[in-house]
């Protein structure tokens, strides 16, 4: 039913997450992004931003022509809509979830990346820029230690909010975090990372994993693109 484009980063994770948790039939379509795979053709017709992940979707709901779709919040949200899983119905829950993968998007994901650019691939070590996403990262991982009081996950039941979020607390200690600083983090991500789909999806992503050290010529493709 669904054509999965993905390589092993936290937001291809969020998706086979989501397909995992939700038994949604998928085929894997590996996009190795250290070779340059999201510079072809056919794939920057699904996905113009040429990232991952996208989708395609051979059976939508209107019936019609399969749906391509690129943008992991825009993927969650509507294979959730699809499915029916993982987000409520509710205004109120469904707005609770919404604003949690917004605030995913538009801050815990373009942060945590920034700290993990700059600790680990920036060929020059500048202090300044690496003190700044560390301590971006610890104020958003505050954010979310405070959201995660007295509640099992961030918008109350399991959703679509908590598969955007748990990759990219997975390398906390690459960026510079210890979870014993946030209880309330930590025991939601310990919850998240022993649900089996969960471990189905890491062990899907741990069978693909590309060496440990990224080349010069991975970081070129990756970190060197302009317009052209």
């Amino acid at each position: 039913m669904i054509d999965l484009y993905y390589w092993t980063t936290p937001n291809g994770h969020k998706v086979t997450i989501f397909l995992e948790e939700a038994d949604v039939d998928y085929t894997l379509k590996p996009i190795n992004i250290g070779k340059g795979d999201q510079f072809n053709p056919d794939f920057l017709a699904i996905a113009p931003n040429n990232r991952i992940p996208a989708i395609v979707d051979h059976d939508p709901a209107d019936g019609g022509e399969p749906l391509s779709l690129f943008e992991s919040g825009a993927i969650l949200q509507y294979l959730a809509e699809k499915t029916g899983q993982f987000l409520p119905s509710g205004l109120r829950d469904r707005a609770n979830v919404m604003q949690w993968l917004f605030w995913q998007m538009g801050g815990l994901g373009p942060m945590l990346g920034q700290n993990h650019h700059f600790g680990s691939y920036a060929p020059e070590k500048i202090p300044y820029a690496i003190n700044r996403y560390v301590k971006e990262t610890e104020r958003l991982y505050g954010v979310l230690d405070r959201q995660l009081e007295g509640k099992d996950f961030i918008a109350g039941d399991y959703s679509i909010a908590d598969m955007a979020c748990y990759p990219w607390i997975v390398p906390y200690e690459t960026q510079q975090q210890n979870l014993e600083d946030f209880p309330n983090l930590k025991r939601w991500f310990e919850a998240i990372k022993a649900r089996p789909a969960v471990e189905r999806a890491y062990a899907i992503a741990e069978s693909m994993r590309a060496e440990s050290t990224m080349s010069d010529e991975a970081k070129a493709i990756l970190f060197g693109q302009g317009r052209r």
